[in-house]
């Protein structure tokens, strides 16, 4: 396949694909800048905190597979709008919580609107890329998280402190409203945007259309290790024990995602300050992740470049907890997201080499939610040890440990899938 080709569909494809998950995550993580105020106003410990910022991860779960399934079925252009606007309607909701429950209630719909999403779009990319491009493409994809929380970061600070008490609404409550509505209008957008696959696209000529579908069959019957059907995928044992290491990696994401804004405060910050200062870890990452994918495609080596980040870059949030230093503590954070941002979309290159069809869709979609379950207990751990012990170093290295764990972990099962 040409790179002229390629380069096409990824200027049709990309930008916009990106500019999604940018508002995605604004609206998935917005919720640790909002607890700077939130958490006083409505009264939430930081173990209540910790778990509802975490439930979203309960809803995700529980319906990230059907919702796969279904995006395999009725197509991705319908269904990822669906997905986005039901979403951005659920996270406006959030600024009129008043207190624990409904906080609980409304972050667990979120996740039930948004489950499938990122799954989708994973499962998306198979039907455009064949499996040796695939790391710096979802790399190049998924470069719209840490650059979101760079530019979320200030931003949501700076709404916060210019919003706050404009027609009565709190700063944190205008974050909320005014960061939802970019998803409503993208996912309106997708409708028009998105081709659901190579052969139904008119913005092709009719010689490409046929290049880019014949050799993205022959990558799916080349790359397919054995037939496994979508009952089997679910449990298949390389497919859950991927479903664990991408738990471990998003314990890592979100356990220092969410909680980063109050570990940066804890400094003796502004609210806007805090802003700028926590988007540091991000701007590391996004220049990082991109280096590190395009050389495990370069090199076509998956399972070191998943490890060896995630190892590193838990020894570092260990680390992190060690020092009162902050230039220190903020460079240490700095490799650990790092870590993660490495790991992540080299990760998503070993699932879609072993399955196709509706069992890529099933199981792409089981380790995902499996794995966000690693997005509830991170956020949550933490809460539940600052709340028991006052200590952020003992939470940070608890997370420390499941990092690594899962880089472990990827070691094992790249011998497993050498094997087979």
């Amino acid at each position: 396949m040409t790179d002229a080709l390629m380069r096409k569909v990824s200027w049709r494809l990309l930008p916009f694909l990106m500019l999604c998950y940018f508002v995605a995550y604004l609206d998935r993580v917005n919720v640790g800048f909002a607890a700077l105020t939130m958490n006083r106003d409505l009264g939430l410990s930081a173990a209540v905190y910790g778990f509802g910022a975490g439930v979203f991860f309960l809803g995700y779960f529980l319906f990230e597979v059907p919702s796969n399934v279904v995006l395999e079925k009725v197509g991705a252009r319908a269904w990822i709008a669906r997905i986005m606007i039901s979403w951005s309607l659920v996270s406006a909701s959030t600024a009129f919580v008043v207190g624990e429950r409904s906080f609980f209630l409304v972050r667990f719909l979120l996740g039930l609107a948004e489950a499938g999403f990122f799954p989708g779009i994973i499962l998306y990319l198979t039907y455009w890329y064949p499996s040796e491009r695939r790391a710096g493409i979802v790399g190049t994809f998924m470069m719209a998280v840490p650059v979101s929380a760079a530019i979320g970061s200030p931003l949501s600070a700076w709404i916060m402190a210019a919003a706050d008490g404009a027609h009565g609404l709190a700063g944190w409550q205008w974050l909320y409203l005014l960061e939802a509505a970019p998803s409503l209008l993208l996912g309106i957008a997708v409708l028009f945007v998105l081709t659901d696959r190579p052969e139904a696209a008119a913005w092709l000529t009719p010689a490409e259309r046929d290049e880019l579908a014949r050799e993205i069959e022959r990558d799916r019957r080349a790359t397919a290790r054995e037939k496994i059907g979508l009952r089997q995928a679910l449990v298949h044992p390389q497919v859950l024990g991927l479903a664990l290491v991408y738990l471990g990696l998003s314990a890592g994401l979100y356990g220092i995602g969410l909680w980063l804004p109050q570990i940066v405060k804890g400094f003796g910050l502004t609210t806007l300050q805090t802003g700028f200062v926590a988007a540091v870890p991000y701007v590391v990452a996004a220049a990082g992740m991109i280096a590190w994918t395009r050389r495990s495609d370069r090199r076509q080596e998956r399972i070191g470049h998943v490890a060896i980040p995630a190892i590193l870059g838990g020894l570092a949030l260990a680390l992190s907890g060690q020092t009162d230093a902050p230039v220190a503590a903020m460079a240490l954070l700095s490799l650990a997201t790092l870590g993660v941002f490495c790991a992540l979309p080299t990760f998503w290159t070993l699932p879609t080499a072993l399955l196709t069809g509706s069992a890529a869709a099933g199981g792409i979609a089981l380790i995902n939610a499996v794995g966000g379950l690693g997005g509830f207990i991170g956020p949550y751990l933490v809460g539940w040890i600052k709340n028991a012990t006052g200590r952020f170093d003992l939470a940070l290295a608890a997370i420390a440990a499941i990092m690594i764990a899962a880089g472990l972990l990827t070691l094992l099962l790249g011998r497993a899938m050498r094997r087979a």
